[in-house]
């Protein structure tokens, strides 16, 4: 039975369409990240998931129920991009009167030391930091056990530091079989953290496969400069290339054959400078991805 399933789900917001026949499956203990650009249905896909917003076609359930009698269950818990705590109660009395309202919490211990919240178990929610506040949300969503884990930017007010401990937390929670689908824009923690990506585009999925999957859907490798102020008209036709993309002054090459491209660069009298040779990145697999549904 699969953790997740949504069956050619529709969602209208009047004359706009947020989410188009999106059909995904998502087997237990699987680590999904869920991108798009800004109004590709992201969030209202998370929503529908959630049971937090009502889809006008299609089957939505969460290990075969419906998402909220799955959430009565106590089997999926959400740390969505906003939640207000409440100032005059200590994080241990936050999370602990949380976790009370499962049928089959973890220990708070356990859930305090998962969210790196241990040292902090006795200051009041009103006192700590946006970090520290958003590592509490992530206590109370892991608080009753869900199997189902949904994320919605969870890493937005983290630090770097901060980010490294939540995603290892992240990780310790789903190493016992448990599913995770997050909603992000920071494509590198999508590479670095997720088993699974799942880029949606006008409401609609348009690739899913691993990361690597995913980059390799760009092909080739890329050339990269420094162009400046030069003019880039003409690379898109030198030898070899099969793509280009111009941004902040830096001209990005798409090649299967990056050593001929690099002759063929220094032949137009351009002046290269920090030129490098890079193998795609999951931006530039999410790039060429949603630029064709725009």
């Amino acid at each position: 039975m699969e953790a997740i399933s949504m069956e050619n789900v529709s969602k209208n917001y009047g004359d706009v369409r947020a989410v188009d026949a999106l059909s995904l499956e998502v087997p237990a203990g699987q680590v999904v990240a869920l991108l798009g650009p800004n109004g590709a249905g992201k969030s209202t896909a998370v929503g529908i998931t959630l049971g937090l917003v009502r889809p006008d076609a299609g089957r939505v359930s969460l290990f075969g129920a419906p998402p909220a009698e799955a959430a009565a269950r106590g089997r999926v818990g959400a740390m969505l991009q906003d939640g207000a705590l409440v100032p005059n109660l200590t994080v241990r009395e936050v999370v602990g009167f949380v976790r009370g309202l499962y049928p089959a919490p973890m220990p708070l211990d356990g859930v305090l030391e998962i969210a790196g919240l241990t040292a902090l178990a006795g200051r009041r929610t009103g006192a700590l930091s946006g970090g520290q506040a958003q590592r509490v949300r992530f206590a109370t969503a892991i608080a009753g056990a869900p199997g189902v884990l949904v994320l919605d930017e969870p890493t937005a007010a983290l630090d770097v530091a901060a980010r490294r401990a939540f995603w290892a937390g992240i990780h310790a929670y789903a190493g016992e079989g448990r599913t995770v689908l997050f909603a992000t824009h920071r494509l590198e923690e999508a590479d670095e953290n997720a088993d699974r990506v799942v880029v949606v585009a006008r409401g609609r999925v348009v690739a899913d496969g691993t990361p690597a999957e995913i980059k390799a859907r760009v092909g080739g490798r890329a050339v990269r400069f420094a162009l400046g102020d030069q003019p880039a008209a003409g690379l898109d036709r030198l030898p070899g290339v099969t793509g280009l993309e111009v941004r902040g002054g830096v001209a990005t090459l798409r090649t299967g054959d990056p050593d001929g491209v690099v002759a063929e660069l220094y032949r137009t009298g351009l002046r290269v400078r920090d030129l490098e040779i890079v193998t795609p990145a999951l931006e530039d697999a999410f790039l060429s991805l949603t630029s064709k549904e725009r």
